[in-house]
Order: C-alpha cells, then structure tokens, then sequence
C-alpha cells in the first residue's frame, strides 16, 4: 500500500510538471505582446520596453517558466498584467464559487444515477427499464447550455420562482442561496447524471450475470440482498473511474453553465482573462483547474484499494 501510494505521488508531482511546461509552452506561443495589450496601441517603444522589462516578458522563455513555476509552487500566481491586482487572491475568491457548483452538482449526479442505472439493469426487460434507458440517451444529447436556458425560462421567466442569474453567498441567507444555486447544480447534475447511470447500468449487468451472484441466489439470499453484499463493490470500481473523468466534464461545462447564470466562479474569470489576454491570469487557472483534476484521480486511485480487496493485497 505504501509503494503504491510513493508511486502515484510521484506520477502525480511528474504529470504536474510536465501539464506546466504543456500551459507555459501554449500561452507563450499565443500571439499578442502583454505589454501592448496592457498599455494599448498607441504606447510609445520606451514604455513598451519598460513595461515588458516591469512583466518580465523581456526574458528568455526559460528563464520566464522557471520564475513562474517556481512561485506557483509556492502558491504565488503572479500579478495580472491588465489590473495589477494579486492573481491569487483572485483564483481563491472564484475557486469557492465554483467549487460549490461542482461538488454539489456531483453529488446531485450520484444520487440520480447510482438508482436510475440500477433500477436500468434490473428492469431491463421491461418498459421501465427501456424508458430509463432512453431518458439516459436524451440527457446526454442535450447540451448543458440548452437544459439552462429551458430551466432559465420556465422556473425564472414563466413561474418566477427562481432567479435568472447571479449568486448569494451562503453567509447571506440559506434559502437565497439555495435559489440562487439551484438551477446551475441541476443543469449540471442532470447532464452528467444521465451519462454516468449508463455506466452503472453497464456494470451492474455485468455483476449480474458473475456466479458469484448466482452462487448467492443459491444459499437463498434474494437478488438484492445478494447484490448488496456481493456485487456493489464490484459495481463500484468502473464507476469510480468515470466519477474521475465527471470531475474533469464539470469543470469544462461549469465554464459556460457560470456566463448562462452570471456566476462569478473560475469559468467567468477565466473567460475574461481569455479576452484581456493577461496570460498569467489564464496560466494560473488552468494550472489550478489540472491540479484539481490530477488530485481527484490520485484519491480514485486510492479508493480502488478500499473498494476491490484483490488490489490492497496485490500492493
């Protein structure tokens, strides 16, 4: 367990390197002068010597990375080249809004698609379990921009129950903030709900049909029971992976769920440093939004050897 854990923190710390050098190299060969977008078109050649001497931009590339990774590492992002503001006080603040989405939104895809894909596999052969299917299919069709516009309509412009847009911090009030967030964590629990309960409908067949499970019918335990005690944490490893890889598609489709809702979370902040081209700012986020990712597949890493006993003693 102990090698298996030095190694993952290893391809980890490596990965993280290799993602920075990957977002350095990208932004550098973006076209566009920091410089001149931060003192316009009209600077003069002095002042655009003294500024990029002022951003460091002047530097070899080499030099710019190391000095910038190096206070990423000490959790220092940098100054934005437009505002002049501290870029990490800025990342933390949005960070907090997003991270609500996300979690909560996640949690919301769990509890609709663990039973949804259960129920699916179980009733397979029945209406209902092709009802469930197709419901699933419909789901990941539909856009997330498009369920938040539907929503947006009906529950804010036709009912006027909910907001259209913007954010209550939960200091506020708990039931503001609960209508604020809303329709953001359904728009983007409902969407991965549906591909993820195709993945647990596909593993718990496969369970299914194992003998372990028929052997289980067998001793006189009932199909739930059974599956309860024998299947579920067999079911749960392949589902383990794609909640992984859900972290990832939320974080993406949290980017445009925040401008449909006026959310101002990492999505928001990033799409503006995108258009002010404060390559710092953009650099910092993504390096943020990789780590994040990397770390949540280093715990599902680690939760398959709580899960599948094989593995803990393999290790």
């Amino acid at each position: 367990m102990i090698l298996r854990l030095g190694k993952r923190i290893a391809t980890f710390v490596v990965t993280m390197w290799v993602a920075s050098v990957l977002i350095f190299g990208l932004m550098a060969v973006v076209p566009g002068d920091p410089a001149q977008v931060a003192l316009g078109v009209n600077a003069t050649p002095e002042a655009l010597a003294q500024t990029r001497e002022e951003f460091g931009t002047d530097k070899p590339l080499v030099q710019q990375y190391a000095t910038w990774f190096s206070g990423v590492a000490r959790g220092d992002f940098g100054t934005s080249y437009i505002t002049r503001a501290e870029i990490g006080p800025q990342i933390a603040e949005r960070a907090q809004v997003t991270m609500w989405l996300v979690v909560l939104s996640l949690i919301l895809s769990v509890l609709v698609a663990i039973p949804i894909g259960v129920l699916a596999a179980v009733r397979r052969r029945h209406f209902t379990g092709t009802l469930l299917v197709a419901g699933s299919v419909i789901g990941i069709a539909v856009p997330s921009f498009v369920l938040a516009i539907v929503l947006v309509t009906i529950f804010a412009v036709k009912l006027g129950v909910l907001p259209s847009g913007g954010w209550t911090v939960p200091t506020e009030g708990l039931v503001p903030f609960l209508k604020s967030i809303c329709m953001p964590i359904v728009t983007l629990g409902l969407v991965q709900a549906a591909l993820l309960s195709r993945y647990v409908r596909s593993a718990t067949l496969e369970v299914l049909n194992q003998d372990y499970m028929r052997t289980a019918r067998a001793k006189g335990l009932t199909r739930g029971r059974a599956f309860l005690r024998h299947g579920l944490r067999n079911m749960l490893v392949p589902v383990l992976t794609v909640l992984g890889l859900m972290v990832a598609a939320l974080l993406v489709d949290t980017i445009i769920v925040e401008k449909v809702f006026v959310i101002p979370g990492l999505g928001d902040l990033l799409l503006t440093g995108a258009t002010n081209r404060d390559q710092l700012l953009v650099q910092g986020i993504v390096m943020l939004i990789v780590a994040v990712i990397l770390t949540v597949n280093l715990i599902v890493d680690l939760l398959y050897v709580c899960v599948d006993p094989r593995l803990r003693k393999a290790t």
